[in-house]
């Protein structure tokens, strides 16, 4: 247990796994003290079919979270041993079915009764700890259910790489990156138009002159992502979020998030009360993160790009 000690919650996994296998061989133990030819892992397959009779494969999988090859394959090991037998006909004649052999039957009564004792010998142990484990693992299945360990880590991820982000004004040294992030995504997705070049070829006559404003993220200290804040002349509407990119190198870290953050401020301290949007919906992680960012669906403006087929607001 000294590596668990040293290594920590990060070795979750093999810990479990060395239980699993300190439990599996115990359970043989048991089972050959109990004079029973029978492998640990047969149990929830055969288990199963003393409480459903007849079933298939595929339901037996789908029962016991066991994919169907693994399913199958002790089938066939208990097949050989003489407990079970296959292509069975159910009773409505349609389909195949696994079942128990008489013996099978037969072992199943001699099972049951060590089964008592298995089960007496668990709520001592849970008696006897300061935690009940089997509680504690139903609790972490659901909580798994609702969002794996996979995206916890991601999310941990993203959290500890936004750290290294850092949001600054625009400079004339980024033009290059406000220019080609932006044509990297639109040629990938759509064809520039006539207003993207005005945009990112003039930022300053297009943008920064008129009231607006743009962002460049920075991560560790080379610009991966942009965001502008374009000056609107409209009765509803103080200004545009527009021209969002963040390098394909960069993306999963959060960028996106953080420069909607930082142009949403950026609004509001320049005293506006609603921005507005274009995007495409084939662009779902970005709608996604409008979404996120507390942008609603609007219908009716007039747009000068062919691409935009869904139009946003956020009241700020």
């Amino acid at each position: 247990m000294e590596f668990f000690n040293k290594v920590g919650k990060v070795a979750l996994g093999s810990r479990l796994r060395l239980m699993t296998a300190i439990i599996t061989d115990d359970a043989a133990r048991i089972y050959e003290s109990y004079g029973m030819n029978f492998m640990p892992k047969w149990f929830p397959v055969f288990y199963t079919l003393i409480e459903e009779k007849e079933i298939t494969i595929t339901e037996i999988a789908a029962e016991i979270g066991h994919s169907q090859p693994s399913v199958s394959k002790i089938v066939q090991e208990m097949i050989a041993v003489g407990l079970v037998e296959d292509n069975q006909k159910s009773s409505d004649k349609r389909r195949n079915i696994v079942g128990l052999t008489p013996k099978g039957w037969e072992f199943s009564k001699e099972l049951k009764l060590q089964l008592k004792d298995v089960e007496a010998a668990v709520d001592g142990l849970i008696a006897e700890s300061s935690h009940n484990l089997w509680a504690a693992l139903e609790e972490w299945e659901f909580l798994l259910e609702q969002k794996s360990l996979l995206k916890r880590v991601n999310e941990n991820k993203k959290k500890r790489e936004s750290q290294d982000v850092q949001i600054v004004s625009f400079e004339a040294k980024y033009l290059d990156a406000f220019r080609s992030l932006n044509t990297q995504w639109i040629s990938t997705y759509f064809e520039m138009e006539e207003a993207d070049y005005k945009a990112l070829d003039h930022p300053d006559e297009y943008i920064l002159n008129k009231g607006g404003k743009i962002l460049v993220a920075l991560y560790r200290n080379e610009p991966v992502g942009v965001c502008a804040l374009i000056k609107m002349n409209d009765s509803d509407y103080d200004f545009e979020m527009a021209k969002m990119a963040v390098s394909p190198q960069a993306q999963g870290k959060n960028i996106g998030f953080l420069l909607g953050q930082a142009i949403i401020n950026s609004a509001r301290a320049s005293g506006a009360s609603k921005i507005y949007l274009e995007s495409n919906t084939i662009l779902k992680p970005a709608i996604n993160l409008y979404y996120k960012l507390g942008f609603q669906k609007v219908f009716g403006l007039a747009t000068p790009y062919k691409r935009c087929n869904i139009q946003m607001e956020l009241n700020i």
